[in-house]
Formats: C-alpha cells, structure tokens, sequence
C-alpha cells in the first residue's frame, strides 16, 4: 500500500479534527489501561505474517502436495529444509513481538520455536492419522490427496495442531492468529487450546465450534454446525469472568457427533457414543450411548427404540 506523506493529504477532506479525536480515543484507552500503554512501541505480531507462515509449514510438512509452485519439487528434502528455515525465523520474529507483549524477556523466542519445531514430525504423523479417518469416512472421497488438498477440515485441523503446539508453549497469541486464520478460511472454529486426538475428522465442516478446554479422544468424527462450548461463565467476586478453568466437554474414543448437535459444560461423552443431529446435551452420557432428538410422539419412540437407546430431551426455542 502506497504510503500518503502529510502534504499529500487532500484539503477538502476534514482529516484533521477526525485525527485529533482518534488521537483523544487513544489516549483515553491507553489511560483507562496502563499496563498496556506502551506495549505497541515494539509492535505486535502480524497476521499477514502469520498466514505465510502457516502456508511455508503446510508446504514442508505436505511438499508434494502443498508445495508452493504446485508441482512436487524436485529436490524434496532440500524444498523443505528451505521452507522451514523461512517459516522457522519468521515465526522467531512473530514469537518475539508477542513476548514483549507479555512482559516477558524476548530472548526465549529461540527456544520456544525451537520446541515447536521438534513437534513437527509428530504432527505430521497426527495429520496423517486424520486424512486417513476421513477418506475413511467419507463414501465420496475418492483419494487421500483429495482430502488433503480440497477439505477445509484439514485445513482447519492441520492449523490447529500448528497453533496448539505453540498455545502449550504460552504464545496465544500468535497461537490465537494461526486458528483464526483457519476460522475465516472454513468456518471452523476451534480454540488452539482444546486438545484432540489422533484420527479426528470434521465432515462438511462449517459452524463447527470447538471451545477452549474441550478434550477429544481418537478417531472422533464430528459433522457440520457441532458446538462443544460452554455452559455457562463463573465470575469473581467483582463480576469478572474467571480464566482458564475446564468448562467443555470432554469426548471420549470413537465418538460420532451428527450436525447441528450441542454439547455444553464439562461434561463426559462415553466412548463409543452416537450423539444425533441438533441434540441439545448438558449432562454427561456413559459409554456407549445412541442419544436422539426429542419428537413429538416421545412417548411412542421411547417404547420402540432398541435397548440402550435414549432420547434427549426436547429443545424449544
């Protein structure tokens, strides 16, 4: 973007009395929050910077497929020792700036990314585990590579194993841009601080939402417009919401979540279990559990479901 030097700016246009007053709101917020008043003087990490970030370690974990030029490189290794040396002292850079944010010495940016790198093989290995579980899934995958390359799941999933990794080394932030990258590409929002196993799959994807201290065992699949969030907000004694406690479902092993079903609190769902579309679920259910809709012959469905079945109750709006 061309830059626009001060002699440049049309006359006619009432910019000065509009930049004095920003300048008054600024003020006014640094004022009202002083613990962060001087914070931007080094700057803050950049989402654009982030989002090439993302796309240089997509291309070394996935070369043949993701690779930038499109085309498998010839020389693989090489490829992607380039793209993770480029990734790698970008994301030092971006880690720095959110350290100064934190008041914490930037001199640990170094050893955090380098923590970060060494868990890139193992998730390789978990994005492995879940492609497979959605061709596996999905009767109209007609390939791996199809799955990988088209699927705003793995998008979405491949970003959050990005930013949990960096989220467990206490950069949210730059942790926090990483998911909502991915958020904005698929309609897939999944906090990096939730914890997911291996062979997990999101088909169709969309309005997915996944909260912050969720916990999600292997081989789970969940469909579009599935919520894990929470029940409700515990406040101090001032009114202030309290950070950081487990307020999302756990869901355990080889669980299936049809779509538009809502699952909110720390609660347990067993291994095993079938939760149908658009069940709205506040208590845990055991291992093992087929879990419908409510409808409006309860009583009639309830006779005839096969034993171990239950209906939910019934959502009115």
């Amino acid at each position: 973007m061309r830059a626009i030097e001060n002699d440049m700016v049309a006359s006619d246009w009432p910019v000065e009395a509009i930049a004095t007053e920003l300048g008054a709101a600024r003020d006014d917020w640094r004022a009202a929050h002083p613990r962060h008043a001087d914070v931007g003087a080094a700057g803050f990490p950049s989402r654009r910077v982030m989002r090439g970030v993302v796309e240089d370690l997509s291309a070394a974990l996935f070369p043949a497929r993701l690779g930038h030029d499109g085309a498998p490189p010839r020389d693989e290794d090489g490829f992607v020792r380039r793209m993770l040396a480029s990734a790698l002292e970008r994301l030092e850079q971006q880690v720095r700036l959110e350290l100064v944010h934190q008041r914490v010495d930037p001199a640990r940016a170094r050893g955090i990314v380098l923590s970060f790198a060494a868990r890139l093989p193992a998730i390789r290995r978990a994005l492995d585990s879940d492609v497979e579980a959605a061709f596996a899934g999905d009767p109209a995958a007609r390939s791996v590579d199809e799955i990988l390359l088209c699927y705003p799941c793995v998008t979405a999933i491949l970003c959050h194993r990005l930013a949990h990794e960096l989220y467990r080394l206490d950069v949210t932030l730059v942790a926090r841009m990483i998911a909502e990258i991915a958020h904005s590409d698929t309609a897939i929002d999944i906090h990096p601080g939730a914890t997911i196993g291996r062979g997990f799959f999101i088909d169709h994807g969309s309005g997915v939402v996944i909260g912050e201290t969720a916990v999600i065992g292997e081989r789970v699949r969940l469909y579009q417009a599935v919520t894990l969030g929470a029940r409700s907000f515990p406040a101090d004694e001032d009114g202030t919401l309290i950070k950081g406690i487990a307020r999302h479902p756990v869901i355990e092993d080889d669980v299936v979540i049809y779509a538009g079903a809502t699952i909110l609190g720390r609660v347990t769902i067993g291994a095993g279990s079938v939760i149908g579309g658009n069940v709205w679920l506040t208590e845990g259910v055991p291992p093992g559990s087929v879990i419908h809709q409510a409808c409006a012959e309860r009583a009639t469905v309830a006779a005839t479901l096969p034993a171990g079945h239950v209906v939910a109750e019934e959502v009115r709006g």
